[in-house]
């Protein structure tokens, strides 16, 4: 069989533009051009979800770009009366969903994923399975997809998607009853592998002829100081989303390596700060992180593995 190209992206939320600049270079560089043209299924969780579906509906990069550096304080629109009624964000999300879902209706309309031009892979997590009987209710991951045969997602609205996947835990409400994919698969690399080997979807690549590229949203440079953190609820609450999503992403990074040797990659550039996922007044100073990012490892790698 031929080569079969996937593309991964992380979570992070407006992290994300340093995702799309990196994008936005390598397409740049000679011999790259057709880098997103080629790609066979582009996986995304969270922000990258959102990337990921874009891509898939051949959103000009530009614009997804600028979802970010235009669009990002909309999408996090926090008001002072939202925060009373939360009490100061200890009984509410930081944020409603309703900026999001007014940038992801302008961008796709009404398109579902069946009418996207990529194959797509977007973790959700389904927080009460109400299909099923009361018996067999239980919380569990969901990974909407388009792939054609049983058991697919075609009919879902993009929209929806974009919207159950970043639903993240503290700064978005839940949707439907779905919250951010990024509570197990903050990378979701090994989730599209796994997909990539379901033998009822046409093409099933074997493993020596698939291509991973990861893109990360950044190594956070943060750590817990002490050998014993005798933590509860209290002292846990703030780091735990945070070490649960590094957790997750890092063994996935781990597990595609083995599995794939060369035939994989990942590039996720250090972060000089530690840059909050709904940060918007530092929006520019993400972007630089991505604009100097050192993508030689990644374009050779690209050159010799995908075009």
């Amino acid at each position: 069989m031929s080569i079969y190209r996937i593309l991964t992206l992380d979570g992070g939320g407006l992290r994300g533009v340093i995702t799309t600049a990196i994008l936005k270079r390598i397409v740049g560089e000679p011999g790259c051009e057709a880098f997103l043209d080629n790609i066979d299924l582009v996986v995304g969780t969270s922000t990258g979800g959102l990337i990921a579906l874009g891509i898939a509906n051949k959103t000009p990069l530009e614009d997804i770009h600028n979802l970010y550096l235009q669009r990002g304080d909309n999408i996090f629109d926090d008001s002072f009366f939202d925060n009373i009624k939360d009490v100061g964000k200890l009984f509410g999300a930081d944020y409603k969903t309703r900026g999001l879902k007014k940038e992801l209706v302008r961008m796709f309309g009404a398109t579902k994923l069946g009418a996207l031009k990529k194959r797509v892979l977007i973790p959700s997590f389904d927080l009460e399975n109400t299909s099923q009987t009361a018996k067999s209710r239980a919380w569990k991951p969901k990974l909407f997809h388009n792939f054609v045969g049983g058991d697919n997602d075609r009919v879902e609205s993009v929209v929806n998607v974009g919207l159950y996947t970043s639903a993240a835990p503290t700064f978005f409400p839940s949707v439907d009853g779905y919250i951010d994919g990024g509570v197990y698969a903050n990378n979701p690399s090994m989730c599209a592998l796994a997909q990539s080997q379901e033998k009822k979807y046409n093409p099933t690549p074997a493993l020596q002829d698939i291509r991973l590229l990861s893109l990360g949203t950044g190594k956070v440079t943060e750590y817990i100081p002490r050998m014993v953190n005798d933590w509860g609820y209290a002292q846990w609450a703030k780091p735990l989303l945070s070490l649960m999503m590094d957790g997750v992403a890092g063994i996935a990074d781990y597990q595609c390596q083995q599995l794939l040797g060369d035939h994989y990659h990942r590039l996720s550039p250090p972060l000089n700060k530690n840059y909050k996922i709904d940060d918007y007044k530092r929006i520019k100073q993400m972007e630089k992180v991505g604009i100097a990012a050192d993508i030689n490892k990644t374009v050779k790698w690209i050159k010799q593995n995908w075009m």
